[in-house]
């Protein structure tokens, strides 16, 4: 079990919890594909591990394009972590991807087809990894960039937007309200 690694995680000082540790790769990712997030509520707790922070979360978005969200996370699944999902649902298609490493393709239909389509669902995505393939597509752009080869893929800055709405998330838990985003943690 990852929490009883050290004792430090799990903490709200040195680690936090399901959200700010396992689930802000989703974060960033629900972001990346809706765009800004205008107001959140949350829903958390600390159901069965022996942690300060919590180990189980929902939350509720709306995003500033008006299309709305849920993600929910919980480090309680038995006997071990099988999966993470992504859904989206539109009125032109639905997309999920899931699997252990979010690499298998479950629905992938639009009212519209494009020659993409074949090309994403013939593709081999399988993994034996739960880190799935990211990592190394990762280390190498920062390889790349420490030799002039490229432009980082990814900042500060983007991370800064993903703490940003785990910080509101957390926020919303606290007060027992919907919080607006952006968010200030001095308001």
């Amino acid at each position: 079990n990852y929490y009883d690694m050290a004792k430090w995680r799990g903490t709200w000082e040195f680690d936090g919890g399901a959200f700010m540790n396992q689930a802000s790769h989703y974060i960033d990712i629900i972001q990346w594909l809706m765009g800004p997030v205008e107001r959140v509520s949350f829903f958390t707790g600390t159901l069965a591990r022996h942690i300060e922070a919590e180990d189980t979360g929902a939350s509720i978005m709306k995003f500033r394009n008006g299309a709305m969200g849920v993600i929910q996370v919980t480090m309680l699944t038995y006997p071990k972590n099988w999966e993470g999902s992504i859904t989206v649902i539109g009125e032109k298609g639905t997309v999920k991807i899931g699997g252990i490493a979010v690499n298998k393709i479950e629905k992938w239909e639009f009212s519209d087809y494009d020659d993409d389509d074949k090309l994403i669902l013939e593709s081999d995505y399988e993994t034996k990894s739960v880190y799935g393939f990211g990592h190394i597509g990762y280390y190498k752009n920062v390889i790349d960039v420490l030799e002039s080869k490229a432009e980082p893929e990814t900042d500060g800055r983007s991370g800064r937007k993903s703490l940003e709405l785990i910080l509101a998330f957390y926020e919303s838990a606290k007060k027992g309200k919907s919080i607006a985003l952006p968010f200030d943690e001095s308001n």
